[in-house]
């Protein structure tokens, strides 16, 4: 397996969506919903991502990792092992409730998975903010009184964000993201989250969504303080880089390339500005005139494939790398 894959997108809906991947990514969406994310990229019981185009249209992410493990991820993938990172877009019309992934140990505890995530700010809104972390210096006792006199707002850090900006959010780390927000997250496959404050918001149904209080206090970091995020910058470089994943910013004028090489690891290439062409190593017939990947498109590049990016205008490639080991 060498070819580019491309993967239909699953549309969420969501108390807190809106309509800004069709206005923003030119994608069509289904009317009288609010649309919240679009899982661009995942392995789970609970979804599925199915191949678009190609030798392996209509599989399965999981059926491609089942009978091609070793070409698509590398010598000895287990079989059954799942994808280890799920990539979604997330269209924040409305602030998100207040919460936060418990790290690993916790997870073993409460039932549920650890989750670090990448957020990269494509668009915002004027004034738009992002909350991760505490107050420097606020405590457990402080913040479980705020959540009895709903000032928990009072507690946690917020910033402002602009297009080209990201942050690497940990497991343990309490975290919003504000409303005007068009966000591509990467993260751990995983889809525990628990809600420790929702501001009062009821969900599609008109009740109170359900939070989940203990979980959250359990699971939070209290010597978290105020990180910084990553700011946008008209340069190449590491964005985010932990123990699941790392994430390369490649900033391309036209006709610039960047290139994956055959062999070393497979990779996942997200094209968050601009328009790109992908040609295989060597030429031949698998892209013979190169694949587009327009705008807002996230593919995957097995560890056999070999390919050449090249920005047809000025573009802005995210390289997921390190994720196999």
């Amino acid at each position: 397996m060498r070819e580019i894959l491309r993967f239909q997108p699953i549309l969420q809906t969501r108390v807190w969506g809106g309509s800004a991947l069709q206005t923003a990514l030119g994608r069509e969406l289904p009317q009288g919903n609010p649309i919240g994310e679009s899982w661009e990229i995942v392995d789970r019981q609970e979804a599925q991502s199915v191949v678009v185009g190609g030798p392996h249209q209509g599989e399965t992410l999981r059926e491609l990792l089942t009978h091609h493990g070793p070409a698509v991820m590398g010598p000895d993938w287990p079989a059954e092992k799942p994808f280890p990172i799920l990539v979604k877009w997330l269209d924040c019309r409305e602030r998100l409730s207040l919460q936060v992934h418990p790290p690993a140990g916790v997870a073993a505890e409460l039932g549920g998975e650890p989750k670090t995530e990448n957020w990269y700010i494509a668009h915002t809104a004027p004034g738009a903010k992002l909350i991760v972390g505490l107050k420097r210096g606020v405590t457990r006792a402080q913040f479980e009184r705020a959540i009895v006199a709903n000032t928990v707002e009072a507690c946690v850090h917020h910033f402002r964000v602009a297009a080209g900006d990201s942050i690497l959010v940990h497991s343990g780390q309490v975290h919003a993201i504000d409303a005007g927000n068009l966000i591509l997250e990467i993260q751990q496959n995983s889809d525990t989250t628990y809600r420790v404050y929702d501001w009062g918001r009821t969900g599609l149904d008109g009740k109170p969504r359900q939070l989940h209080i203990v979980e959250s206090l359990r699971s939070i970091d209290w010597n978290d303080f105020e990180p910084a995020p990553v700011r946008g910058a008209p340069t190449s470089g590491v964005i985010a880089e932990c123990p699941e994943f790392r994430i390369r910013r490649c900033v391309l004028g036209a006709g610039e390339r960047v290139h994956l090489r055959a062999g070393e690891q497979p990779r996942i290439v997200s094209v968050v500005s601009g328009t790109a062409r992908a040609n295989a190593e060597g030429g031949g017939t698998r892209t013979p005139f190169g694949m587009k990947v327009a705008t807002g498109e996230n593919v995957l590049v097995p560890f056999l494939g070999g390919f050449t990016f090249s920005a047809e205008t000025t573009a802005i490639l995210l390289i997921t790398e390190n994720f196999s080991g």
